[in-house]
C-alpha cells in the first residue's frame, strides 16, 4: 500500500496497475528516501535485541507462498485475477513464541510483499516497500522470516498498490498453548468484496476514484452506481457515508452467495469461528440465523465474553466468536454495511431446506445487539497497566471523496520520502494516539507492529473503526523498534494518501 504523489504511466500489461509505481523505481527510490541517522533502521541492533527478547519456543514452522495469476469461479463464471494458489489462500497455523519461515515467490508481472497483518513482528520482516524493505521483483523470492509472539487471528496481504482488492490474502492463525477456550469444532471465515476481473480491476477503481466526485449537486443521496463508484450507500453504524466502491459480489471464503460456502456441524457442537475482513471498501455485519454470537477476542487479543446477535467488522479487523449450534440448516449472512447486498453461506447440521439467500433474519432487524469497539472491554490478562503518557501523538484524517486527497493532518503521504512526516517515538515510552476523523466517511485506522488498548478500559486492537467527526484516544507501549505504518484500511483512501509513519528515535 503505497501511494506516490504523481501517477506514473500504467505498464503494458493489463495487470501491471499493482506496481502502482514501486516496481521500476522501488530500488531508487529505496535508495533515494535512506532516512537520517536519526532513525532506528529496520535492521540492526535494536531490532535484532527486541527480536532475541521474544519468547521462543526454538519451533520452526516452514511454508511456502506463490503470488501468481490465476482464475476466480464465481458460481460458474471465471474471474481473471491472482492469488496465492487458492482465494481465500493458505490458512499458515503456528503456535506462540514459534519462528516462522515464510518463502514468498513472485510470479507475477510485477512488484510485491507480504505485510503480516496484525503481528507485532521484527520490522524488517513488516513487507512495507519502500519504508521497511525493498520490494520482491518479479521472478524473484524473499524470504520472511520472525517468532510470532502473541496468539490470535491474523492475515496476510500484499503492501504494494491495491494488490490487496485482488485475490491475494490468507490467513494465520497462532494458537494459544494455554488455550483457555473450550470448544469442538472451528470454523474459519474471509470476508471479501469482489470486483477483479468482473467489472473492472482495481487499478481502473483507483484511477476513476482519483478524479474525485466533484459537486454531484445533491446526487450523493442517490443510490445509484456510477461507473465504479457508488453513491448514496448510507449507514447508521457507520455515521453515514458506508463505501463508495460498487462491487458485483461479495464473498465468503471466496463464495459468492449464488454459490454459498458450506460448514457442517453437528447440534449442540461448540463453534470458534474466527472472522476475517479481507475486503477493500465494504464494512460487514455478521450474523448466524437462529443463533446468538459470544464475542472472545478482536485483532487477536480476549475481551471479556459478550453475547451479542451480530459484529461489525470493518476492513482489516479480526473477532472470534463462540456459537453452539442448533439442528437444520442456517444461513450466515454477511451484510455488506449500507450497500444493499450480502455475503451469504450455510451452515448445515441436520436435514432441512436450505434458505434462500435474501432470507431475512431477526439477529439483523432492528433492535438488535450488534458487537462493535464500543461494547468491549479488555479481557483482564491483555489489560495494559496503569502508567503515566510519555507522548501524545495528534493524528487527524483528513480528506474527501470530492476532490479524493485523503491524509493525515492535512498532508497526503508521499511513497518517495516515506519519513517526510513520520512522528518519533522512542523506545519504552507509553504512547497515547488521538485520532480524529475530521472527514464525512468512516475509516478503519490501522497500526502495524503494535497493538494499543482504547482507553477507559477497551479492547486490545490493531484496526478501529474511526466514524465521522469523532475522536479515538488509543494507548500502546513502545516496545517495538523500527519504522512502522499507519494508515486507513480503505485500501482506496491509503493509496490515495492516508497514511503515516511512526518511526523510532536512535
Amino acid at each position: 500500500m503505497t501511494a506516490p504523489t504523481s501517477r506514473p504511466p500504467l505498464l503494458v500489461t493489463r495487470r501491471g496497475f499493482l506496481s502502482l509505481g514501486v516496481g521500476a523505481v522501488a530500488i531508487a527510490a529505496l535508495a533515494s528516501c535512506t532516512p537520517a541517522p536519526a532513525w532506528v533502521p529496520p535492521t540492526g541492533g535494536a531490532v535484532d535485541r527486541t527480536e532475541k527478547d521474544r519468547r521462543s519456543t526454538g519451533r520452526v514452522v516452514t511454508a511456502s507462498l506463490t503470488a501468481a495469476a490465476a482464475t476466480l469461479d464465481l458460481a460458474g463464471k471465471p474471474a481473471s485475477t491472482f492469488s496465492y494458489g487458492s482465494i481465500p489462500g493458505p490458512v499458515i497455523r503456528v503456535r506462540a513464541g514459534d519462528t516462522l519461515q515464510a518463502t514468498v515467490r513472485n510470479d507475477l508481472p510485477f512488484d510485491t510483499s507480504v505485510h503480516w497483518h496484525g503481528l507485532a513482528l521484527r520490522n524488517d520482516m513488516d513487507g512495507v516497500p519502500p519504508l521497511t524493505q525493498q520490494p520482491i521483483a518479479a521472478d524473484d523470492s524473499f524470504r520472511y522470516e520472525f517468532i510470532a509472539p502473541d496468539p490470535g487471528t491474523h492475515w496476510f496481504h500484499p503492501h504494494v498498490g491495491a494488490q490487496l482488492d485482488s485475490g491475494l490474502y490468507g490467513v494465520v492463525v497462532v494458537e494459544d498453548p494455554n488455550e483457555p477456550l473450550r470448544y469442538d469444532d472451528e470454523w474459519v471465515i474471509v470476508l471479501d468484496d469482489w470486483l477483479d476481473g468482473v467489472t473492472a480491476t482495481p487499478d481502473e477503481v483507483l484511477e476513476q476514484l482519483r478524479k474525485g466526485m466533484g459537486d454531484m449537486g445533491g446526487m450523493e443521496d442517490m443510490f445509484m452506481r456510477m461507473g465504479n463508484m457508488l453513491m448514496g450507500a448510507n449507514s447508521d453504524l457507520l455515521g453515514g457515508d458506508a463505501g463508495d466502491v460498487y462491487y458485483p459480489h461479495y464473498l465468503i471464503n471466496g463464495k459468492p452467495a449464488a454459490d454459498p460456502a458450506q460448514f457442517t456441524g453437528t447440534p449442540g457442537s461448540r463453534v470458534r469461528i474466527r472472522l476475517i475482513n479481507a475486503g477493500g471498501d465494504t464494512a460487514f455485519r455478521v450474523a448466524l440465523g437462529g443463533h446468538r454470537l459470544t464475542v472472545t477476542h478482536t485483532d487477536g487479543y480476549p475481551v471479556d465474553p459478550v453475547e451479542v446477535d451480530s459484529v461489525l467488522l470493518g476492513m482489516g479487523e479480526r473477532y472470534d466468536v463462540l456459537v453452539t449450534l442448533g439442528d437444520g440448516v442456517f444461513p450466515f449472512i454477511a451484510d455488506a454495511e449500507g450497500k444493499r447486498e450480502r455475503g451469504f453461506a450455510l451452515v448445515r447440521t441436520g436435514g432441512g431446506q436450505a434458505p434462500a439467500a435474501d432470507v431475512q433474519i431477526t439477529e439483523l432487524g432492528e433492535g438488535s445487539q450488534v458487537a462493535t469497539a464500543e461494547l468491549l472491554a479488555a479481557a483482564s490478562a491483555v489489560t495494559l497497566g496503569r502508567r503515566d503518557v510519555d507522548r501524545t501523538i495528534a493524528l487527524t484524517l483528513t480528506g474527501s471523496m470530492a476532490a479524493y486527497d485523503w491524509g493525515f493532518n492535512g498532508r497526503q503521504f508521499d511513497m518517495h520520502d516515506p519519513l517526510r512526516d513520520a512522528h518519533p517515538l522512542t523506545a519504552g515510552e507509553r504512547v497515547r494516539l488521538t485520532v480524529t476523523n475530521d472527514t464525512d466517511m468512516w475509516h478503519p485506522f490501522h497500526l502495524h507492529g503494535h497493538t494499543y488498548q482504547h482507553t477507559g478500559g477497551g479492547p486490545r486492537k490493531d484496526t478501529s473503526i474511526v466514524l465521522p467527526k469523532q475522536t479515538l484516544e488509543l494507548e500502546f507501549d513502545a516496545d517495538n523498534p523500527g519504522r512502522w505504518m499507519a494508515h486507513c484500511h480503505n485500501i482506496y483512501h491509503g493509496e490515495a494518501g492516508m497514511m503515516t509513519v511512526l518511526a523510532y528515535r536512535q
